[in-house]
């Protein structure tokens, strides 16, 4: 396993079609090879995982300078960015596919969605995933971001196996009414599936995937229902989170960044 030494760490938003295609290699290693995922626009023969939002977003990506870019093994995470001025000229978002969307679009509010987020195996549950979290918090305050969301996924579509993690998150973490988006019919999975006075924390949050976890540390908030997406063979959340209702701990996170030294 590579160490995961910050030293060697850069992050920065894809600069050129080789940090791009490094990405989507990256992905095809996690969603593809990893979790069974598939896609219209997926090249399984140069193993990348494509898909039409590519070209507008942006990608921000982790290098590890010890990697290959000839090989396209130099990005090892990448987030997916797309700001609600840029899906409101392209379209869409990525996740009207799944949620109803009229309630944050309805806020007037700026909007970022995340996407895609994954992370080399070698470098999970290290210093990977906190570099790009300071770097996200630069480009929301960069662009006066308020509300973050995307879709974070649980492997598999059984809901029966996902009943104690889904349940804690429908009773205690839903977003306020004014903001919910909901799943659309064509994949819901009502997530209200154990009495709130039958659910073990514990065993609701070992089943709980480490990118969930990091958000609701953070305040984040869930929509109606998760969304069974068989393609990608995952069961997903939607994960929303509001800096202005950020406590001061939460807050403190992203203004620190913008403080002299």
């Amino acid at each position: 396993m590579t160490r995961a030494d910050p030293a060697f760490f850069q992050i920065r938003l894809a600069t050129d079609p080789q940090d791009l295609r490094a990405a989507q290699r990256l992905r095809y290693r996690v969603f593809v090879e990893e979790l069974g995922g598939t896609g219209p626009l997926v090249d399984h023969d140069a193993r990348l995982e494509c898909d039409e939002f590519d070209p507008v977003v942006d990608h921000l990506c982790l290098i590890d300078t010890r990697r290959d870019p000839a090989a396209l093994d130099h990005v090892v995470g990448v987030y997916r960015l797309l700001r609600s001025d840029v899906a409101a000229r392209f379209g869409r978002f990525y996740c009207d596919g799944e949620y109803d969307l009229s309630p944050l679009r309805d806020s007037g509010r700026p909007l970022l969605e995340l996407g895609r987020s994954c992370v080399d195996a070698d470098h999970r549950g290290g210093a990977a995933m906190f570099l790009m979290w300071n770097a996200l918090a630069d480009y929301v305050l960069d662009h006066g971001i308020q509300i973050l969301f995307g879709v974070a996924s649980f492997h598999g579509t059984d809901a029966s196996l996902l009943a104690p993690s889904l349940s804690w998150l429908h009773h205690h973490h839903l977003a306020p009414e004014t903001l919910r988006p909901r799943a659309r019919d064509t994949g819901f999975q009502t997530m209200d599936l154990i009495p709130p006075e039958r659910l073990d924390r514990r065993e609701a949050m070992v089943a709980m995937p480490a990118l969930i976890k990091a958000y609701l540390r953070l305040g984040g908030q869930v929509g109606l229902g998760a969304f069974t997406d068989r393609a990608f063979n995952t069961t997903d959340v939607f994960l929303l989170m509001d800096t202005a209702a950020m406590s001061a701990k939460h807050k403190q996170f992203y203004e620190s960044r913008w403080q002299p030294t």
